[in-house]
């Protein structure tokens, strides 16, 4: 169900020590994609908006509201993550077209962006995406977990199939565009393995991205509900070691710190090579989920 409102700012100002932007800009509240551990389910509670996944709202007055505070003299030109709560490039996005109009707006007021999407849909607006490169700056990040066609299909049932993410990566590696993967939220026993991690380094790799970001899954508020929910209905062989795995960060410590080290031997092995000219994004600490 999709509703439409109306919001009072465009833009969401981030207080985070680790997120490399300090603005965020969403024009849906809720996601179509379904994801099991998406992260953003708090944002429909105080709303009181149903169900995050099923009942859609549309920002419609979100380009004026972005206009507003980007013709501000007091306005820094600083860096806007787009949809850091909700994919941008859901399947609503492919009639509504309000990013088009995002972009052109970024573009005008010489604004750089970065965004993450687990959409080829963002190729329909690669052209402004190339303009606003160009004049101000921008990254498109894919969001990639595992190439296993028996997981990726139950956890993120109504996204682009992983390899038609990569597809559309390398269309993005061919222009100026600064692009590459977010391996997040990696899942405990079920994406960790370094068969699947190295299958995808490769990927970006071949696919000419120019960086990889991974980190582990966090379960916070309403999704550690949701997601042990459904891997006890889907992964119910796991479900006793997950409740193990997450019931304290303590508990968690030893495997992380395997893990992290698993990834950087890893790393070593696919080297990436960064876009000339574009300046990278501070990185912080990547670990969103």
């Amino acid at each position: 169900m999709y509703k439409s409102i109306t919001c009072k700012s465009a833009l969401n100002r981030l207080n985070s020590n680790y997120l490399p932007f300090r603005w965020d800009l969403n024009v849906y509240r809720g996601c179509a994609h379904r994801c099991s551990y998406c992260y953003a389910l708090y944002s429909h509670e105080y709303l009181q908006g149903g169900d995050f996944f099923r009942n859609i709202y549309i920002k419609e007055n979100i380009v004026e509201a972005l206009e507003k505070k980007l013709r501000s003299p007091y306005w820094k030109r600083e860096y806007i993550n787009l949809g850091g709560v909700t994919d941008s490039y859901q399947p609503i996005e492919r009639s509504r077209k309000i990013m088009p109009e995002i972009l052109r707006l970024l573009i005008r007021y010489r604004t750089p962006a970065s965004i993450s999407t687990k959409s080829d849909l963002i190729l329909r607006d690669l052209d402004l995406f190339e303009e606003l490169s160009r004049v101000a700056g921008a990254d498109i990040a894919f969001s990639i977990t595992t190439m296993d066609k028996e997981i990726y299909p139950k956890t993120e049932p109504a996204s682009t199939p992983p390899p038609e993410r990569f597809a559309a990566l390398r269309e993005i590696a061919k222009t100026d565009i600064r692009c590459g993967v977010l391996c997040m939220p990696i899942l405990p026993f079920l994406t960790d393995s370094p068969e699947n991690l190295e299958e995808i380094f490769r990927m970006t790799q071949e696919s000419g991205g120019n960086y990889i970001y991974a980190g582990l899954l966090n379960l916070r508020g309403p999704t550690r509900g949701h997601f042990l929910h459904f891997i006890k209905e889907n992964f119910p062989e796991l479900y006793p070691r997950y409740c193990a795995h997450y019931e304290s960060r303590a508990a968690r410590m030893p495997y992380r710190k395997a893990f992290y080290e698993q990834l950087t031997e890893i790393r070593k092995q696919y080297p990436l090579k960064d876009k000339a000219g574009q300046p990278p994004l501070p990185t912080g600490q990547m670990e969103l989920f």
